[in-house]
């Protein structure tokens, strides 16, 4: 396919790069000038988007994605795709969905799972919203750049599946690092606390595949100084989608609001942007009962 392909940063640039290697013609547009192997450079949006059968963008927020697919959707050809894999508030992935199946494009929202490293791997998880020909369109694609990609239902569905599945790993992540320094205060050994809960009712993502104790289970971003995998600002950016759709929605979400205010006080006041989010283990260690 010839793809266009807007915002190559940190998940983009490899996504772009693993579209390349799978023989497909990618031209590419970042504000930052970022140029990748491969990927034919565009002076704008719109000139990347032109001639497209797919346009795939990567954005920091709802605000740029409503401000890139104004530029970019009269650029398209009717029955082009536009993929939107950024992680944005559901209501801005509805609203380009609406602007672009009004120009006669077709549209999904799919944001992702797995990280820069899933991204550089092909390993992705993609949660896609739009129509059973919106999907289609893209999953080839898809299968390139990830291994799994579950059609979650109509325009939002995606966004919908991201943030709820974000706001659980941010609540895991606080409650098993929040075990760890207990255990710690109780002189109960990590390698056994580990050995315990990872095969006990205790088990999670983030205890098993992610522990956020450095030396115990698979290597994580705990064993590397804590350096982000997945850092802590974007979880904290999650964990406040997640909690705009629960007050958009009516939704009771007493946990999640609770971790958003923690990963907020973590990054804005502790020291904790540019770390992993599993470093809140260290910031439970270093306190006290308050």
């Amino acid at each position: 396919m010839k793809i266009g392909f807007i915002g190559l940063g940190n998940m983009g640039a490899p996504m772009a790069a693993n579209l390349v290697k799978a023989g497909h013609e990618v031209t590419g547009f970042d504000t930052a000038g970022v140029t990748v192997e491969g990927v034919t450079p565009a002076a704008s949006a719109a000139a990347a988007a032109t001639g497209a059968d797919v346009v795939i963008t990567m954005l920091p927020n709802g605000a740029i994605l409503r401000s890139v697919a104004a530029e970019v959707i009269p650029a398209m050809t009717k029955g082009a795709a536009l993929v939107d894999c950024s992680t944005v508030d559901v209501d801005s992935a509805r609203a380009v969905a609406d602007q672009a199946e009004a120009a006669g494009l077709l549209a999904v929202d799919a944001p992702v799972s797995g990280g820069t490293g899933g991204a550089t791997a092909g390993t992705l998880t993609f949660m896609a919203g739009g129509s059973d020909a919106a999907f289609a369109k893209a999953k080839p694609l898809f299968d390139v750049m990830g291994q799994k990609a579950v059609h979650c239902g109509a325009a939002g569905a995606g966004q919908a599946a991201k943030i709820c599945n974000n706001m659980i790993l941010g609540v895991t992540m606080i409650a098993t690092c929040e075990a760890f320094a207990l255990a710690d205060k109780l002189g109960l050994d990590r390698q056994k606390m580990f050995d315990v809960v990872s095969t006990s009712s205790g088990y999670s993502w983030t205890m098993n595949a992610y522990c956020p104790a450095p030396g115990v289970g698979p290597k994580s971003p705990a064993d590397n100084d804590y350096k982000p995998g997945f850092a802590a600002e974007l979880m904290l950016k999650d964990l406040r989608l997640s909690q705009q759709a629960a007050e958009s929605a009516d939704a009771d979400t007493p946990m999640g609001k609770a971790a958003a205010a923690l990963y907020e006080q973590f990054v804005e006041a502790e020291g904790g942007r540019g770390m992993d989010f599993s470093a809140m283990l260290p910031r439970f260690e270093k306190r006290g009962r308050s």
